[in-house]
């Protein structure tokens, strides 16, 4: 069970929770962090361009990584998404224990209904941290 971080940048907030939402729903990884306000300056078709972006940062398995691309090259308005992959040197056991069984397919699954327009938030217990 190796643990990695897969980053991306998408240029729309829709687009974010999009892509964050089915990686999450289909098992590929445990979390995925929208980061608001990057401002991206880079060369394109030979053009230095800027824009503004929000970054998704995706904790996951190695095992994971090729679901992972898919599902964001198959939901991604970019003509090429930047898909970057780090492994992880060291992570809190507990964590990396949650990242692994938030992406095992063969695990029951609890009760996953959800409004559609609303996220539901996990509480965090501070005596449990």
């Amino acid at each position: 069970m190796r643990a990695i971080v897969v980053l991306t940048t998408v240029g729309t907030e829709e687009q974010a929770y999009l892509i964050a939402r089915e990686i999450v729903a289909r098992r590929q990884a445990a979390c995925v962090n929208v980061v608001p306000g990057i401002r991206s300056i880079y060369r394109w078709k030979g053009k230095i361009c800027k824009d503004g972006e929000l970054m998704l940062i995706v904790k996951t398995l190695e095992s994971e990584l090729v679901g992972v691309q898919d599902t964001i090259r198959e939901l991604h308005s970019y003509e090429l998404p930047e898909i970057l992959s780090f492994n992880v040197s060291y992570g809190e056991p507990r964590f990396l224990e949650w990242i692994a069984g938030s992406v095992d397919k063969d695990a029951p699954f609890a009760d996953e209904e959800e409004d559609e327009d609303e996220i539901a938030y996990a509480a965090v217990d501070p005596e449990n941290v």
